[in-house]
């Protein structure tokens, strides 16, 4: 093992979930990009960046995973929490990350961006001896390449000795197991030591060393991927049809010549006489936002048809569309569509050139690369602020003493999820902080927060109606939600404020990136039959409003469920689902509303309150129990209702 290799913690073991072969394993550059969200800006004045990971193979990965290949990639990151984010990541997208080494000397890269306008893009590459360009080639795993059916290799790391070889000993590899070997040029001059520091965005630096390295990767490929540049600097020539065919003259790949805005040229094989000789994929008009990821969207768009037999028309076509997605978004690997997305896409259209602002799209894609599957969620709802201060003042106890009931009923949620899947908690800012902070060391799946001023009717924000400021300090992890006392018989002025401040609060979910959740209660307003809670949810989604989540009512019977389930999957087949709240109703009640909401798929789960905490807080309050019991009775209470829905389904 060479010295580079020698501290790298080792994780070959580590397999995908269901052991089948991987169709596709990239190699190289795995960073985390950090892209000013300030657009129109100097890098020098942006104030605020968006994270996400980066690396051309990495979003590669990415991209491929999302339209539905079975994707991994061998890289090294950082042994520090960037690193983490980039694993962390890559597995909710579902690559596998086996060939992922930590490396405990090197720090994970970084690439800091900003979009100036459509055609300046500065970005700064901090790769000073960064984990991904030690790769060796004791970092490539033999079982893992023959396990695959293609593997990618990147320009970037043909650049230093040890990256070159272990990329080299991968060829090798699957060129002996009779794998299909892919090559992304993907040429960034100062990576090559060609330009300064600021000069990230320069696309194209002649070089003689750089185009005699990458000639000898050309007779190794079955399909060679580059933009006109690329090509050149992949040939050594100074003219796009000459390049091609001088690529062509060392190689029997498949050729793909990017063209931007123009698309793509695909050149199957035989010799090549003029550029437009190629197979031509349908090509996307759109806005450009930012450039940066394009490529990579592209690649897994071409891969995606490639790598299942699709004809090259089609291939081109797929990597087209991908590649128009990333050019009007701002970041990479987030950007790139999933499956259903293209698809929609593909089959409808878009009335808007700036794909970011089709609201359909912008929907599928939100709801199909949420952080985590969550089948069903059994949350201990403890975000009451206004019943907690009369049961406080009642028991003569400081206010203070309902941020510790909180802690304790996390404690309680704590002991019976014991590690397990699907739990969450319902917990408030105003007196849950400690608590908040409590079930993220707990390890809890889901937690959700409340908005709205309690008892308010219309809704109001309880911290002011500015509700975009105040989300972006939130966890990505933690959910919206909204209670609102809505019936379809209140009068139409009520409906519309409530309509209109639950529009605003969608609108700054989905701009911070946090899910929703909407919380109806009608029977406080009004007679309730099996079709209200329906009509309301369909004055809701009428309004362009479409919540990850919905938290109801116990209903009377089966038809009411069916009536609901109805108005959801009309207007949102990608809603998470419905919760199922308590009202305060004894534990009795809420079983027998478990086992009529159970025959309904759409209820994921119940987020219960009152019925689990509001005799031990009375009487923890007032002095009566001690901490230790007060978390017995509410754990008790809250494994009764676990048991019971866990045996419904």
């Amino acid at each position: 093992m060479s010295a580079s290799a020698g501290n790298v913690t080792q994780q070959f073991s580590k397999k995908p979930a269901d052991d089948r072969a991987l169709d596709v394993i990239t190699i190289g550059r795995s960073s985390v990009d950090l892209y000013g969200q300030q657009i129109g800006s100097r890098l020098e004045d942006i104030s605020s960046f968006a994270k996400s990971v980066g690396g051309c193979p990495t979003n590669i990965a990415v991209g491929t995973a999302r339209l539905g290949l079975r994707s991994g990639l061998i890289s090294r990151v950082g042994a520090e929490q960037m690193g983490r984010f980039i694993c962390e990541q890559l597995e909710r997208e579902g690559v596998d990350t086996s060939g992922v080494r930590t490396d405990p000397d090197r720090l994970t890269a970084l690439v800091l961006l900003s979009v100036e306008n459509d055609r300046s893009f500065p970005l700064i590459f901090y790769r000073e001896n960064c984990a991904d360009m030690a790769l060796d080639v004791e970092d490539i795993d033999p079982g893992q390449i023959a396990s695959s059916a293609s593997v990618l290799v990147t320009g970037t790391h043909f650049s230093r000795e040890n990256t070159y070889a272990a990329q080299m000993r991968a060829i090798e590899i699957a060129r002996s197991h009779n794998r299909k070997v892919v090559f992304d040029i993907d040429y960034r001059p100062n990576l090559w030591g060609l330009a300064g520091h600021a000069a990230g965005d320069q696309r194209y630096i002649a070089s003689g060393e750089v185009s005699a390295k990458l000639r000898e990767i050309l007779p190794l490929c079955d399909l060679i991927v580059g933009t006109e540049e690329e090509i050149l600097i992949a040939s050594g020539e100074n003219d796009c049809l000459a390049a091609v065919r001088a690529i062509r003259a060392l190689s029997n790949a498949v050729i793909v010549l990017k063209r931007g805005p123009m698309g793509c040229i695909v050149y199957e094989e035989g010799d090549i006489d003029a550029l437009e000789d190629g197979i031509v994929g349908q090509g996307f008009p759109i806005e450009v936002y930012n450039v940066l990821g394009a490529g990579d969207a592209f690649m897994s768009g071409f891969l995606r048809g490639w790598l299942r037999g699709e004809r090259l028309e089609t291939c081109a076509t797929w990597a087209n569309a991908c590649g128009a997605f990333a050019v009007s978004r701002l970041l990479c690997a987030p950007e790139i569509p999933t499956w259903p997305e293209l698809q929609h896409f593909l089959e409808h259209g878009s009335p808007h050139r700036a794909l970011r602002k089709d609201v359909e799209l912008n929907h599928i894609h939100t709801a199909t690369t949420r952080r985590a599957d969550l089948p069903q969620v059994m949350a201990f709802a403890i975000d009451h602020r206004s019943q907690l201060v009369e049961m406080a003042e009642k028991a003569g106890a400081s206010l203070e003493r309902i941020e510790t009931l909180k802690v304790l009923a996390v404690e309680a949620t704590a002991k019976v999820a014991q590690g397990r899947r699907g739990f969450g908690m319902l917990l408030d800012e105003r007196f849950g902080r400690q608590a908040l902070a409590r079930a993220s060391e707990v390890g809890l799946d889901w937690i959700g927060r409340p908005v709205e001023e309690p008892g308010s009717r219309p809704v109001r924000f309880e911290y002011g109606q500015d509700i975009g400021a105040q989300l972006v300090a939130w966890p990505v992890t933690h959910c919206i939600k909204a209670l609102t006392f809505y019936h379809p018989g209140d009068p139409e002025p009520l409906k519309s404020e409530q309509i209109s401040t639950l529009q605003q609060l969608c609108a700054a979910a989905r701009s911070v990136g946090r899910e929703l959740l909407i919380e109806i209660i009608a029977s406080k307003s009004g007679e309730v039959d099996a079709d209200t809670v329906a009509t309301v949810i369909r004055d809701i989604y009428s309004a362009g409003i479409r919540p990850d989540w919905w938290k109801l009512e116990p209903q009377a019977d089966a038809f009411a469920w069916r009536n609901i389930e109805a108005a959801i999957a009309e207007h949102d087949p990608w809603c998470r689902g419905v919760l199922l709240l308590g009202l305060d109703a004894p534990i009795e009640e809420i079983r027998e509303a478990f086992a009529v909401a159970a025959q309904s798929p759409i209820v994921k789960g119940f987020a219960v309150g009152r019925t689990l905490f509001g005799a031990t807080a009375a009487d923890w309050l007032a002095g009566r129990i001690d901490d230790e019991t007060a978390v017995g009775q509410m754990a008790d209470r809250f494994q009764v209702l676990v048991d019971d829905w866990l045996s419904l389904r």
